[in-house]
């Protein structure tokens, strides 16, 4: 029998690619050394090299200098998102940080400098908690020029003009408001310009720019309820689409004449690109998500960060001669002697005539099977065919325990109706969705409705608490990481810049204080009765460790079996390999533990 270090991948990534102005190196975030660093490998293959030596600090998002000879990245401490910027030389000892100052979000733009490589663009809540301004600062003299966005924006920078007269920037209220906006750098006096103001509010996501600097691409959901791509015309001040499809487009990139761009087809990624008004065809890509995407000045080379259900994420290079390759391999132990499971893709059904997607994973045991169902984290995100929790669900597939993970309403990917349904209603038809849920489970011949145990992160673990603390049903276990428990102190604890989100999305802790009382699984602590493991992290900015604290003190003043395990060194969620490891290892052995016993034999 294999147990849970088995199926841990050899190195997990953070979602960050970065390809060398020459396409020769790809510059990535690793935790192969225990914490996530920068590391860099030839786009041609061959070893892959260890740039920093972070000791508990995270690599997050990275871009290379113009000249190619030097990067910056994003790092924040033990996951506190406090993140502080630096620049390293590929054979410096150790990174130089750069804009200094009180700990703060500084943003690194996605494209942050200049094509001279003199100015680098961020932003921070430096001045103000509350709000994320723009900043562009002159790296020759550390002069620093500050845009301050409108009452009630985050600022978050997507890049500057090829001809370095323009920063573009997106203007976020919510996850789907979000606006463009353009800064004059000629103008010493401009301020920030919202050029999607006339289409009204929506999702306008800025992306690259146009190499001709007459525009710039971004994905809007204007035309519909799917997410498109689309090219702004600063000369014409219009905008029409360029990529039209029935789901998502979720990554948008350019280079010369190549327009690049990949859509969510029912949780996976599929590539697509155009040269000259021509579609480019690909050799065949392995089926998965990208979760980051690079494409060479060229338009000849993409370097893309893939995930699959089974297959841990890996990063590898396209190309139209060579086809594709890997150029990590993660690939655990286990693998080479079970067959990992890929998920069906169904849907039940729900309240007012909806169908709600899953994802279904089935033991390739002979049934019926125990269940885990696995909540995602959000709520505005989506349950994909990734490789969960470090193998965590291949790990109890493994063990004969079916997992079925739903994207209830506020998932993203089927949608915008479906995803702002929602908005000031957590704990209302999210968990009537997951209601039907366990109704559909229990027709299920291939399923033991008898052994059912829930699980979740971030609002999933919030979610799952929901399930164990209001859902009628005799659960044999549950798991929360980082779970809100508490509607009311976590959106009056949400980090400073999140304010006018949290109250736009979650509800305003004032004037909603009897609606989010009422769905808070707090107040409905004294009905849960079954087995419950709790992971925090006691510096997480988001979910303070107070969200749990009082949810298992009133669990264990009525003696219900509440184990709560707090990492002093992690935020939200896990940064630091060993960390990583332990937790899924416990939830590992706590679920298969519970959901492997007989009906006579639970307690």
């Amino acid at each position: 029998m294999h147990e849970y270090p088995d199926f841990v991948p050899r190195q997990r990534f953070q979602p960050t690619l970065a390809l060398s102005p020459d396409a020769q190196t790809v510059a990535y975030s690793s935790n192969a050394g225990g914490n996530f660093d920068l590391w860099v490998v030839p786009s041609a293959g061959g070893e892959a090299r260890q740039v920093t030596r972070l000791t508990d600090q995270t690599v997050r998002r990275i871009a290379w200098a113009p000249a190619g000879k030097s990067l910056v990245f994003a790092a924040d401490r033990e996951g506190d998102e406090q993140y502080r910027l630096y620049r390293v030389g590929l054979d410096d000892e150790t990174p130089t940080e750069l804009a200094p100052g009180p700990d703060c979000q500084r943003v690194l733009a996605f494209d942050p400098f200049d094509e001279s490589g003199r100015f680098l663009v961020y932003a921070a809540n430096d001045r103000d908690l509350t709000v994320q301004d723009l900043l562009v600062r002159d790296l020759s003299d550390d002069v620093e020029r500050r845009i301050v966005p409108p009452q009630g924006v985050i600022f978050e920078p997507a890049g500057i003009s090829p001809d370095g007269r323009w920063v573009l920037t997106a203007g976020f209220r919510t996850n789907s408001d979000i606006a463009a906006y353009l800064v004059d750098l000629t103008d010493p006096d401009s301020t920030a310009v919202c050029v999607t103001a006339e289409h009204g509010r929506g999702l306008f996501i800025p992306g690259p720019w146009a190499p001709d600097s007459t525009g710039f691409y971004l994905r809007t959901d204007v035309w519909g309820e799917f997410t498109c791509a689309a090219r702004y015309s600063l000369l014409e001040g219009a905008l029409e689409p360029v990529a039209q499809h029935d789901w998502d487009v979720e990554h948008v990139d350019a280079a010369g004449e190549t327009l690049l761009w990949s859509v969510n087809e029912g949780g996976r990624s599929i590539l697509h690109a155009r040269r000259r008004d021509a579609d480019l065809a690909f050799p065949a890509l392995p089926q998965g998500v990208i979760t980051s995407v690079a494409l060479a000045a060229s338009g000849d080379l993409i370097v893309v960060l893939i995930d699959s259900a089974t297959r841990p994420s890996e990063i590898g290079v396209l190309g139209p001669a060579a086809g594709f390759r890997y150029l990590t391999d993660a690939t655990p132990a286990a693998f080479h002697v079970v067959d990992p499971v890929e998920p069906e893709v169904i849907t039940y059904p729900a309240s007012g005539g909806r169908q709600v997607p899953a994802l279904f994973y089935r033991p390739r045991t002979p049934g019926p099977h125990p269940v885990l169902l696995s909540i995602h984290g959000g709520p505005e995100r989506q349950e994909r065919p990734v490789y969960v929790c470090s193998g965590l669900y291949q790990y109890l597939l493994a063990q004969g325990i079916a997992i079925f993970a739903p994207n209830i309403a506020g998932s993203t990917g089927y949608g915008i109706t479906h995803q702002s349904l929602i908005h000031r209603d957590w704990g209302g038809i999210d968990l009537d969705d997951l209601g039907h849920a366990l109704r559909h489970l229990h027709t299920d011949p291939g399923i033991d409705a008898d052994r059912i145990a829930v699980m979740g992160g971030s609002y999933g673990g919030f979610a799952a608490l929901s399930c164990l603390a209001r859902l009628p049903h005799s659960w044999i276990a549950g798991v929360s990481l980082c779970g809100p428990t508490n509607l009311v102190t976590l959106a009056r604890a949400c980090p400073p810049t999140w304010k006018a989100y949290v109250a736009a999305v979650l509800g305003d802790p004032d004037a909603d204080t009897a609606h989010l009382t009422e769905n808070s699984p707090i107040t409905h602590a004294d009905v849960v009765s079954t087995p419950l493991f709790i992971l925090q992290g006691a510096r997480d900015p988001r979910v303070p460790k107070t969200e749990s604290d009082h949810f298992v003190t009133r669990l264990r003043d009525r003696g219900v079996d509440a184990r709560y395990d707090v990492y002093p060194d992690e935020g939200h969620g896990f940064t630091n390999r060993n960390n990583e490891l332990k937790a899924y290892g416990d939830i590992a052995q706590f679920l298969s533990g519970h959901l492997s016993l007989n009906s006579a034999e639970r307690p």
